[in-house]
């Protein structure tokens, strides 16, 4: 345990339904659980379900059976699909994003975009900027206008970080094609409705760190500059590449019907982040984990 304990009230467990959870997210989960219950903080599950196309029950489902099996609490939040689809959706929170996305058009701070991802994905250079395209064209999205002002970041332990936005973050996305807020509006404004003073995140989330507090900066949001963050290191296939959920064999779903218990999971885990201590459960997971970087 780190000589100093640093005190925060309210963390959170967010997953996306839009697959079936794997081994990443459950490290993610005995990370920010484990960090949690060191600083004193209550857990909140925010299930983020605004990914129309890919969000079914079935993934909904998926997120409550997979953190009932494994043992992992959160303090508030749905216990169930039922309750998160009449109380918890993002559904319900639509008015608020609609009034920070209302906020940035006055600025103006939005300009729309008819860049399609295969060209972006092909390395074509979104120029949709310098042509005006009017914010009423269809099947646009809308782009934040960001620039090169400092970013700084409180980290876990209270040190800040001052950088800058990284160039593949310029000019993200706030509404989607569909009309839909995108993630990083969404997460923004919900972890300041939800009153979250704490955020774990995987390393591969630091551009969106970024991007959000430059978001908030923009939107006046000022206690968004008081999040704590920590990052954490991720768990990889054996080729490197990142897990992902499309990933089944290392899907939590895949390996609990395979006959796999709770402590073979988090031993797996575990063998997968290098550690050599014996790990059966999310505490011994987390604690590894934290004693590693703290």
């Amino acid at each position: 345990m780190p000589a100093t304990i640093h005190r925060y009230k309210k963390t959170r467990i967010a997953p996306t339904p839009s697959g079936f959870l794997h081994l990443g997210n459950v490290l993610s989960f005995a990370i920010t659980t484990t960090l949690a219950r060191r600083s004193g903080a209550e857990i909140l599950l925010r299930i983020d379900d605004l990914d129309r196309m890919r969000t079914n029950k079935q993934y909904l489902q998926d997120i409550f059976d997979t953190l009932n099996f494994l043992g992992i609490p959160w303090d508030e939040g749905p216990r169930n699909v039922k309750e998160f689809e009449q109380s918890y959706s993002q559904l319900h929170r639509m008015d608020i994003y609609h009034e920070a996305i209302d906020e940035l058009l006055n600025k103006p701070q939005l300009f729309a975009c008819t860049c399609t991802r295969r060209e972006l994905d092909n390395g074509s250079t979104c120029n949709c900027f310098e042509k005006r395209i009017p914010l009423t064209t269809e099947n646009a999205s809308w782009r934040f206008i960001t620039d090169d002002t400092a970013i700084e970041v409180k980290g876990y332990n209270g040190q800040m970080i001052r950088t800058a936005l990284p160039a593949g973050m310029r000019n993200f996305i706030l509404r989607k094609k569909d009309g839909f807020p995108a993630y990083q509006l969404t997460s923004v404004v919900d972890d300041i409705f939800y009153g979250v003073d704490l955020i774990v995140r995987g390393d591969d989330l630091w551009p969106s760190t970024l991007a959000q507090h430059q978001l908030a900066l923009a939107l006046g949001k000022d206690s968004f500059d008081q999040i704590a963050f920590y990052h954490h290191p991720l768990v990889v296939e054996p080729s490197g590449k990142k897990l992902s959920k499309s990933a089944g064999a290392t899907s939590v779903r895949y390996l609990r019907e395979s006959g796999k218990s709770p402590a073979d999971i988090f031993a797996l885990i575990a063998d997968m982040a290098g550690i050599k201590e014996k790990v059966t459960n999310w505490q011994q997971l987390g604690e590894v984990m934290l004693d590693r970087k703290i």
